[in-house]
């Protein structure tokens, strides 16, 4: 069995060959520390830092540390405004950082020197108008949002090596980024209709993109969400809300992929997300990734326990480790075999890996763990 073969029949409880070990990509500082101390390729950290996840680059970084390949492998159409924003600087300060209207119209500080998320200042999505005149038009379907000849190369699932995910989209996470937070919670408040249009809208477009890739004849191994609607404490969004105007767009794109014959289905959602994964579960999303360990110590266990084998999970692996030596290695190995033995489970490290990590305890890992699942 290939590897394509071997997640399919984990995530399906079938009997397997083997678990393939697979991580989530890098940081582009990580690849660039590790070409400085040679463990890898100037032209290899270049490579990914331009061509990202599944690229020549990628896959020559993953042999070299011991992976069997990235779990990020999905295609899928363009559920976003179309065209974006053109980015726009709206004020220079004297400390070098910038206020600036982003690509998807949400106002963010820039800092000079910081790769992580800027912080939010506002968005341009203030009213009903706005959104008529600027962004509805910018959310309509049409054929080009979906590139359907490129789809048909995946028509073809008899040499295929790694599982192909269809991308279905976010129907809420997306929201988010063109709201922020702040505007996100108080819009349900101030408008309550425009607050579900905005949703239906997003997720009417996210249907009509899946409805299409599926249609050009391509074949998936699973399909998948993004959402990122959770922070440390729970969701920023009312569950009871989520329950009542999301999750029916769930459904009914999970019913969608159900006739195609996908019937694995995941959801990328950061944060602690318990409280929204029975509505998932009810509606046709039975796959948590990634699972993360954090602050809460999240775990498919409990999970397990309280919703059986329909949940199932990818992640969860405490890639903190990497930081430390063999020994922290060896405990998480050990951490995580109960979890493989339940089933309908995949170990990845949560997220991406970090430039704190050192090149040889990650090669010790999948060394590690590969004899620890064989």
């Amino acid at each position: 069995m290939n590897n394509r073969e071997n997640i399919n029949a984990i995530l399906n409880y079938r009997k397997y060959d083997r678990m393939p070990i697979v991580a989530f990509g890098y940081w582009n500082e990580t690849l660039q520390k590790w070409a400085e101390e040679g463990h890898i390729t100037k032209e290899e950290a270049e490579g990914y830092a331009r061509f990202g996840d599944n690229s020549e680059a990628d896959r020559s970084v993953m042999k070299k540390l011991g992976f069997d390949f990235n779990w990020n492998s999905c295609v899928g159409g363009n559920a976003q405004l179309f065209p974006a924003f053109e980015r726009k600087v709206l004020e220079e300060h004297a400390d070098g950082s910038l206020t600036v209207r982003d690509d998807q119209g949400l106002i963010v500080l820039e800092k000079p020197g910081i790769v992580s998320i800027p912080a939010e200042i506002g968005t341009s999505l203030t009213d009903r108008k706005v959104w008529e005149s600027e962004y509805l038009p910018r959310l309509q379907w049409s054929e080009q949002r979906v590139d359907t000849e490129y789809m048909k190369t995946f028509s073809d699932t008899s040499d295929r090596d790694i599982p192909v995910a269809l991308h279905c989209g976010s129907l809420i996470g997306y929201m988010r980024n063109l709201l922020g937070v702040e505007q996100l919670s108080y819009l349900y408040v101030d408008d309550e209709d425009l607050y579900i249009e905005i949703i239906d809208t997003l997720a009417g477009l996210c249907y009509q993109c899946v409805k299409a890739a599926l249609e050009s004849g391509a074949k998936f191994d699973y399909a998948h969400f993004w959402e990122d609607i959770c922070f440390k404490n729970g969701p920023l969004i009312s569950p009871a809300v989520f329950e009542e105007f999301v999750a029916p767009h769930y459904r009914k794109i999970c019913d969608l992929l159900l006739q195609y014959g996908v019937n694995i289905v995941s959801v990328d959602c950061d944060g602690l997300i318990d409280s929204l994964v029975p509505i998932w579960l009810e509606n046709g999303v039975n796959t948590m990734f990634p699972i993360e360990v954090g602050t809460w110590n999240a775990s498919i266990a409990g999970w397990r326990e309280k919703y059986g084998r329909e949940l199932r999970g990818v992640g969860g692996m405490n890639k903190t480790v990497f930081s430390r030596d063999y020994s922290a290695v060896d405990k998480e190995i050990e951490r995580l075999k109960p979890l493989i033995e339940l089933g309908g489970y995949v170990p990845c490290p949560d997220h991406r890996i970090a430039p704190d990590a050192k090149f040889e305890n990650v090669q010790y890992y999948c060394e590690q763990l590969r004899k620890a699942v064989d």
